[in-house]
């Protein structure tokens, strides 16, 4: 039997550090290591219980999550509300395999935990390894090759989670996903071009529209 991905979840928040172990323990062939909350921590833990896989925030308060990662050379994926593309590259440039902006999705880490696992697999260590294994575990790694793409962003992941099955306003999904009204609007605005949701619309007393979204199943 194989033994399981060990991920070492490198985050200050306590609770978003403990919904990321939650979903990395539910995933078949990972295992949750205790998550830590400073870089500190997070070099002793690296030490002592060997993790095969990091999930590191950007920013620390006792220092830089990427600069952690380009030192420690353990397999590693960004997980960060940093948006600045100067980060982002900066985080790839440090040998981040991937990167993935808070607030997401739960489907968004599940697929980067299946297509991590997919990627080492290929890219195993114990063998040598051809051009296309090389080419092949890239694409996975990053939602190609055979795997299903995912055309949408983390953010609309998280406002249709936000919307469920019920017809909701702008302002309702926004609070629900904890996004700004005009984020959600922008949105849900591109989506509904798309025909990932339905508008409609509903008349109040005083006579103006409101603009009611409803997920398109099929």
């Amino acid at each position: 039997m194989t033994a399981p991905v060990r991920v070492l979840v490198v985050e200050d928040d306590f609770r978003v550090a403990g919904l990321h172990c939650d979903i990395v323990a539910e995933r078949p062939g990972f295992m949750a290591l205790e998550p830590a909350r400073t870089l500190a921590d997070a070099a002793a833990a690296v030490r002592t219980e060997h993790p095969d896989l990091l999930l590191v925030d950007a920013f620390l308060p006792d220092g830089d999550g990427v600069a952690f990662i380009r030192d420690v050379g353990v397999d590693a994926f960004v997980l960060s509300a940093a948006t600045d593309a100067r980060t982002v590259r900066r985080a790839l440039r440090s040998g981040a395999l991937g990167y993935l902006v808070k607030p997401f999705a739960r489907r968004a880490l599940t697929d980067l935990l299946d297509h991590y696992l997919r990627f080492r697999n290929i890219l195993d260590d114990d063998r040598a390894v051809t051009q296309e294994d090389i080419d092949r575990g890239l694409a996975i790694l990053r939602a190609g090759g055979d795997t299903p793409s995912v055309s949408r962003s983390a953010t609309e992941q998280v406002l249709l989670e936000a919307l469920g099955d019920a017809e909701s306003s702008a302002s309702e999904i926004a609070d629900l996903a904890g996004v700004s009204r005009a984020t959600a609007q922008r949105h849900l605005s591109t989506m509904a071009e798309r025909g990932v949701v339905d508008v409609r619309l509903r008349y109040g007393t005083t006579g103006r529209p409101e603009h009611r979204y409803l997920r398109v199943r099929g």
